[in-house]
Order: C-alpha cells, then structure tokens, then sequence
C-alpha cells in the first residue's frame, strides 16, 4: 500500500510540474486559433492569424534576424567551445578545475550584467551597436554552454585509439575527424542545439546591444507589449514551438539509436 501511494504521488508531481511547464503554452496554441484578438474571450476557430502572418513584413524581417543570428552563433559558438573543450580536457587535473570554473561563470552571472557589460565593451572599442554585435554578444554567452555539452563526451573518448589511428600513419587531424569527433558528435550537436534555443529566445542581452537597427522576435514582442501583442505573433510563436519540439524528437531518436548501436558492438 505504501508502494502504491508513493509512486502514485510521484506521478502527481511530476504532472504537476508538466502542468506548470505546458499549460502557458497550451494556452499560447489555443489563442492562436481565437478568430477574436480578446486573450478572454473565445471567438471561434479560424487560421486567419497564420495567414496574415506571412503577408506582416515587419514580423517576417524580426524573424529573419532572430535565424540568422541564432544559426550564425550556434555554429561559430560550437566550433570554439568544441575546440576549447577538447584544449581543456588536455590540461592537467588542477587547470582543468580553474578553467570549467571560469567557463561556469558566464552562466552563473545574471543576464542583466553580461548584457550591460557587453554593450559597454563595445561603445568602448568604438563599435556600432547593430548586427555584429548582437552576433558577437550571442556567441560569447553561447560558448560555455557548448563546451559543457562537449566535456563529458571527451572524457568518455578512448585515448588509446586516438593514439593507435596516429600510430597507424593517420595525421592529427584526420585522426580526429575519423576517431575523436564520431565519439564526441552527439555532445556537438546537443551544443549547437543548446546555443541555437538560446539564442533564438535570448532577450536581454539582445536588448542591450542590438541598437536600433536590429530587431529580433523577443524584442518585436517586448516591444508591442505596449499597444498589445498582435494575435500573428501567437501564431508566430506556436510554429516556432512546433518546429522545435519536431527537432528534438528527431534527434533523440538519432542519439538513441546510435547508443544502441554503439552498445550492439561492444
């Protein structure tokens, strides 16, 4: 009986929590489909909003720097935290330590500090806020994320066929694109996909070094708070979700794939 009521109360809590993480969502999905712009009143069913979202040029613009940015420092975030990943499992137990406690800082910082910090660094140097250093403030904060995604896979990595594949002729580099980076890949790609969410979403820092010639999703949003968000950006926001949610299926299924395979072979 004991048994019975605690793993039922586990799995109350754990749909409590679900309750708590989905619910706003659902409730973005459903207003999305409101044919009235009331966030209270239910109007009936429609598509109108997705419609008239494509046809919204200054959505569209907001959209088109949101991907760009987050693709262009996702990939510029998980070459350099791959690198420094791999620079920093090299080192000795001791700056190992220092180095993972330096990298845990820019994550441990508030927001608000980095953002500010960031945009005084640039009107330091002389730098225009726009694009560039939108781009330049994203990969900065992405970077520890990718090389903690990164670390653990490395330190799972077999040294010996590194060092076996080099004695068989293979130069440094081929070595590691043919032996190390098959091994590490899954902890790659869930970098990328860690810098690429939290770019794509990133608000403050954004606003505090986009200028006024960059405008993002979160900053469009943030910005029509004001005068009351359009019910576009519901639809905006659910097809984002969407693909999103698609994308970590698929590659968790990769992932539980591979690990089978891997396990198949050993």
């Amino acid at each position: 009986m004991y048994c019975k009521m605690k793993h039922f109360g586990q799995k109350l809590y754990l749909g409590i929590v679900m309750l708590f993480l989905y619910a706003p969502i659902f409730v973005l999905i459903v207003l999305s489909f409101n044919r009235s712009k009331s966030r209270s009143k239910w109007g009936g069913f429609t598509t109108k909003w997705y419609s008239s979202m494509f046809s919204d040029d200054t959505i569209w613009i907001a959209l088109r720097d949101t991907l760009v940015i987050a693709v262009l420092s996702a990939l510029i975030a998980t070459l350099l935290g791959t690198l420094a990943a791999i620079g920093i499992n090299r080192m000795r137990k001791l700056p190992r330590s220092v180095m993972l406690g330096i990298t845990n800082i820019p994550m441990l910082n508030a927001e608000i500090v980095t953002g500010i910090s960031l945009m005084l660094l640039f009107l330091a140097t002389g730098l225009e806020l726009g694009f560039a250093t939108v781009l330049l403030s994203h990969v900065a904060f992405n970077v520890p994320y990718v090389i903690l995604s990164v670390m653990p896979k490395l330190q799972q990595t077999n040294r010996s066929t590194y060092e076996a594949a080099l004695d068989l002729g293979a130069t440094p580099a081929k070595a590691f694109f043919l032996v190390v980076l098959p091994d590490i890949f899954p902890g790659v790609l869930s970098g990328f996909l860690l810098a690429f969410t939290l770019s794509l979403d990133d608000f403050i820092i954004t606003h505090f070094t986009r200028g006024a010639s960059v405008n993002t999703l979160s900053t469009l949003i943030y910005s029509e708070t004001r005068k009351g968000i359009k019910p576009e950006m519901y639809a905006l926001s659910t097809l984002l979700f969407v693909s999103v949610f698609v994308l970590l299926i698929i590659v968790n299924r990769a992932g539980a794939k591979q690990d089978k395979k891997k396990a198949a072979l050993s």
